[in-house]
C-alpha cells in the first residue's frame, strides 16, 4: 500500500490510503483469491450450461419436493443484499454517522448479492429463454402475467430493488470517480473515471443536487427494505402448505434478512479492513454496531420461532403442529437444530462487549450465522414440501452435485465480483468520512 506524503493533510492521507488498490499493481493476495473465486465461479456457471441442456431433472427437486435448492438460493442471497441498503439508506435518514466508512461496501454486496439471487428464478424456470413471458407487454399470443400471483410480484419487487439499488449506490459513488479521474494519469483509465464521474466538479450546486438525489434513492430504499422479502415471504405465506401458511411470514423474513446481512457484511468487511489496512477508518466501534444490530435480530429470529410453535399449538392443527415437530425430530431434525444453535444460541456471545470487539468470538459467530440462515430456508421449503397433507405422497428431498455444485458457483461469483470492486473501486464513502472528519474538528 502506497504510504501517504508525511506532509499530506489527513483528509489527503485518507484519499491515498483508500485509493491506494485502485491506482497501484495488483497484490499477490489478490491476484491468488481471484483466481479461486474465478475458478467457483466458471464450475458454477458450466453447471448451470448443463441444467439448462439438460433440464431441471439434473437437480434433486421431486413430487412434492418441487421447490428445493433453486428457491432456497434465491431467498438466501435476496436476504444478503438487505444489510447493504439498511446501512445505507435507513442510517442516512436517521443520521447515524457510524454507517459512513462502511456504507459503500455494504452498497456494493447489496448489488452482488440481488445478481446471485436473481440466477436461481430465471434457471428454476426450467426454460429460462421464455423468461420474457412474466413482462407484461402486448403480444399476439395473449399472453399476460397473472398479478394476482406473488410469483409475478417477486419479478417487479426483486427487479425494481436491484435498479434503486444501483442507483443510490452510482450517485454514491461519483465525487469519489471524481476523485480518481483528477488522480489518474492521462490514458483509458482517466477517460473512463471521467465519463462515469459525470462533469462532476464538486461545487455547491453539485453538492446540492447529490444531496437531494441522495435522499431520494434513500426514501425509495428504505421501503424497499421492507417490501421486497415480504413480498419474497408472500411465495409462502398465501399458499396452503402447512407451516407456510402464517401471517407471521413477512417480518419474519425481513428480519431474517437483516440477519443475514449484517452477518455476510461482517465476514467480508473484516477481511477487507485487514488486508488493506483499513484500521483507522473501519474501526473496532464499527464492528461493535454491527455486532449489536446482529444480536438485535437474532433476538427477533428467536421470537419468532417461539411463535411458531405457538401458531402451531394454539391452533390444534394436526398437520402444522406436525411440521413444528418436524423442525427439531426426524429426516431433518439436524438441520432444524443447526437452524436454531447457529442462529439464536451463537449470537447470545455478542452480549459482551470483548466478544463484539474479537475475530476470534464475532467472525465465527457471523458465520455461524451464514450456515444457520442458509439452514433455515432449507427447513422452511424442504420440511414444509416433502410431507404435505397426503402422507401417500410423501418423499425425501436430497441435493444433487449439480444443487451443491451451483451454490458453491454463486458463492464464487459473489466473491469474484467483490474482489473486482476492491480493486477498480473506493471501499469506502471518501466524500462521507471527510465530511464527518470536518464536523469532528479533524481536517
Amino acid at each position: 500500500m502506497t504510504a501517504p506524503h508525511p506532509d499530506a493533510s489527513p483528509l489527503a492521507a485518507l484519499d491515498d490510503q483508500v485509493l491506494a488498490l485502485a491506482e497501484g499493481p495488483a497484490p499477490a493476495w489478490w491476484k491468488r483469491a481471484l483466481a479461486c473465486t474465478a475458478a467457483l465461479m466458471a464450475f458454477g456457471f458450466a453447471l448451470m450450461g448443463y441444467t439448462v441442456y439438460a433440464g431441471i431433472g439434473v437437480w434433486g427437486n421431486n413430487s412434492p419436493v418441487f421447490w428445493a435448492f433453486g428457491i432456497i438460493n434465491f431467498v438466501f442471497w435476496v436476504g444478503i443484499g438487505h444489510a447493504g441498503t439498511l446501512i445505507s439508506a435507513i442510517l442516512l435518514l436517521f443520521r447515524q454517522r457510524w454507517r459512513d466508512a462502511i456504507a459503500r461496501f455494504a452498497e456494493a454486496m447489496t448489488i452482488f448479492a440481488v445478481i446471485c439471487a436473481g440466477l436461481f428464478p430465471l434457471l428454476h424456470v426450467g426454460r429460462p429463454w421464455l423468461a420474457f413471458w412474466l413482462f407484461p407487454y402486448p403480444n399476439q399470443r395473449a399472453l399476460w402475467p397473472n398479478f394476482r400471483s406473488p410469483l409475478v410480484w417477486d419479478v417487479f419487487a426483486v427487479g425494481t430493488y436491484f435498479t434503486v439499488s444501483l442507483l443510490f449506490w452510482y450517485v454514491g459513488l461519483i465525487p469519489d470517480l471524481a476523485t480518481l479521474r483528477e488522480r489518474a494519469a492521462p490514458g483509458p483509465r482517466k477517460r473512463l473515471y471521467t465519463v462515469l464521474a459525470l462533469g462532476w466538479r464538486g461545487s455547491a450546486a453539485h453538492w446540492a443536487h447529490h444531496g437531494r438525489a441522495t435522499l431520494l434513492l434513500a426514501g425509495l430504499a428504505t421501503a424497499l427494505v421492507i417490501s421486497v422479502h415480504s413480498v419474497v415471504s408472500f411465495d409462502f405465506a398465501v399458499s396452503v402448505v402447512p407451516g407456510w401458511h402464517m401471517t407471521l411470514f413477512p417480518p419474519y423474513f425481513v428480519a431474517g434478512a437483516i440477519f443475514a446481512g449484517f452477518a455476510m457484511v461482517i465476514l467480508v468487511l473484516a477481511a477487507a479492513r485487514e488486508r488493506l489496512g483499513l484500521g483507522g477508518i473501519v474501526t473496532w466501534d464499527h464492528m461493535d454496531a454491527m455486532a449489536k444490530v446482529l444480536l438485535a435480530m437474532s433476538c427477533l429470529m428467536a421470537y419468532a420461532y417461539l411463535m411458531e410453535g405457538f401458531t402451531a399449538w394454539y391452533s390444534q392443527e394436526a398437520h402444522l403442529a406436525r411440521v413444528f415437530r418436524a423442525m427439531v425430530t426426524g429426516r431433518y431434525g439436524w438441520a432444524g437444530l443447526l437452524t436454531l444453535a447457529c442462529n439464536v444460541g451463537a449470537p447470545q456471545l455478542l452480549w459482551w462487549r470483548r466478544c463484539r470487539r474479537s475475530y476470534r468470538t464475532l467472525l465465527p459467530v457471523a458465520a455461524a450465522v451464514t450456515v444457520g440462515m442458509w439452514f433455515e430456508r432449507f427447513v422452511i421449503i424442504v420440511i414444509g414440501l416433502h410431507q404435505d397433507y397426503l402422507p401417500s405422497a410423501s418423499r425425501p428431498f436430497s441435493p444433487t452435485w449439480v444443487d451443491l455444485g451451483i451454490l458453491a458457483g454463486s458463492f464464487g461469483l459473489f466473491f469474484t465480483l467483490v474482489l473486482l470492486f476492491i480493486r477498480f473501486l473506493p471501499i469506502v464513502a471518501t466524500s462521507e468520512v471527510k465530511a464527518s472528519q470536518r464536523e469532528a474538528g479533524h481536517a
